[in-house]
């Protein structure tokens, strides 16, 4: 049996609280939330001091490529986690796929969970993967291993271990998570049979961008809102890059339906435009549009359209890149990002007048919906706190990151924001202290 957690109290002018933000005290006990008590209570004596540091929720990322076992060297439960409770996150959930075997069976379950033993610095949740083939029963028997929903490509993930699901399967999938109140997370692209043209030159992110034009977004989209239309499955849209998705999103939420819909760091940082030729470290699929299309994501995320920002980080050694050749076309299509995801999210989002618990929600709050948790620092939710200087401004630099390998786009980028301390179930969080 674990210790018991130590009565904690800390202290901040700057709480982040569900109401919004004041100077409290916060008082943990047993590793939870007991009491949000006034700065100067005298209850909340010889607390610890945290200052202007802001006090709050620790964020989740919901779309992270942990990629262990058997792929540890693209990266790894310790190195992931660290980079995640760096950036600010307590909780991430990871994706079924690049990792040997996928998990898409119990037995695969079981290895990741064995894989994480003794590596956590933050909480890790799964996701189980239904891909081309399955059947009711094998997906059944996931979902009663425990995964917190599941993931779905509607086109070649890249993998032959991951294949696409197609219709049937989804409905299948998607008639069980409904029975179970559980997510289907989709990758939405379908492939075309009239790809735009591609320039000739591979260097160009001109050729990737072509090769994936907006229709493949807005037909999977299409298909995915008739299905959970048909299910009343929960239905979450990964990784919108498509401005032009919008309306079908907004159009099938306005009918009730139970669609959500996230974008990425990357989406909402760069631009099409900007990407220097055979920079592969910034290819990705859907890939990144130009900087009018930014905006709209930005105005998506405003007005409700878009529910939340996760990292999609999914790095590879970076050998797969085809950094020599710069070769856009050969390289492996995945951003690492995500200890820098927050601060550069709330970099930009600062730049446009929106406010921390804009980023916060986007980025804590409803991340922690989708996969089913509490979130928020009120009476009985767990203690996964993070404290924050919100003004402090630095530049990303790959080889003072945790991720396993360096390579990222957001190199030599100043981003907002900075980790000082962080407690999970109210214990000083670090390495190796939580399991799965």
């Amino acid at each position: 049996m674990p210790d018991p957690v130590p009565l904690l109290v800390l202290r901040s002018s700057r709480v982040l609280l569900p109401e919004g933000e004041r100077p409290a005290s916060v008082e943990v006990a047993d590793g939870r939330i007991a009491r949000v008590l006034a700065l100067d209570d005298p209850a909340a004596a010889g607390g610890t001091d945290l200052g202007d540091l802001v006090l709050m929720p620790g964020l989740v990322d919901t779309h992270v490529h942990l990629n262990e076992p058997g792929n540890t060297e693209w990266e790894g439960f310790a190195t992931g986690t660290a980079a995640a409770l760096a950036g600010g996150f307590t909780t991430v959930v990871d994706m079924p796929l690049n990792s040997l075997p996928v998990t898409t069976t119990p037995e695969a379950l079981t290895q990741k969970r064995a894989a994480a033993k003794d590596k956590l610095s933050c909480r890790v949740g799964f996701w189980g993967g239904v891909t081309g083939g399955m059947g009711e029963a094998e997906i059944e028997a996931l979902l009663d291993a425990g995964v917190w929903g599941l993931k779905a490509f509607l086109c070649d993930s890249g993998l032959a271990s991951f294949g696409a699901a197609g219709e049937a399967e989804l409905r299948v999938a998607m008639a069980a998570l409904a029975r179970r109140g559980l997510p289907l997370l989709a990758h939405a692209e379908l492939a075309t049979d009239t790809p735009a043209a591609a320039p000739a030159d591979p260097r160009s992110h001109d050729a990737w961008l072509a090769s994936r034009p907006p229709s493949m977004e807005r037909d999977a989209i299409a298909l995915l809102v008739r299905l959970c239309r048909e299910t009343g499955c929960r239905t979450h849209v990964v990784h919108v890059a498509d401005a032009g998705s919008l309306p079908l999103i907004a159009e099938a939420k306005a009918a009730g339906l139970p669609l959500t819909a996230e974008t990425c760091p990357h989406h909402l940082c760069f631009a099409a435009e900007e990407i220097p030729a055979g920079a592969t470290a910034f290819k990705c699929a859907p890939p990144i549009r130009d900087a009018a299309n930014r905006e709209m994501l930005w105005a998506g995320l405003a007005d409700g359209t878009l529910d939340l920002v996760a990292s999609d980080h999914s790095p590879c050694p970076p050998s797969m890149k085809a950094q020599e050749a710069g070769d856009f076309v050969a390289a492996w299509g995945g951003i690492a990002s995500l200890e820098v995801s927050f601060a550069a999210t709330w970099a930009e989002a600062s730049r446009r007048g929106f406010g921390l618990a804009d980023v916060v929600r986007w980025m804590g709050e409803r991340p922690a919906a989708l996969a089913g948790r509490t979130f928020g620092i009120a009476e009985g939710h767990p203690a996964d706190l993070v404290a924050l200087d919100p003004d402090a401004r630095w530049t990303v630099r790959g080889a003072e990151l945790h991720h396993r390998h360096p390579l990222t786009p957001h190199e030599g980028r100043e981003v907002r924001g900075l980790v000082k301390r962080a407690w999970i179930g109210g214990r000083p969080a670090g390495p190796g202290i939580l399991q799965p």
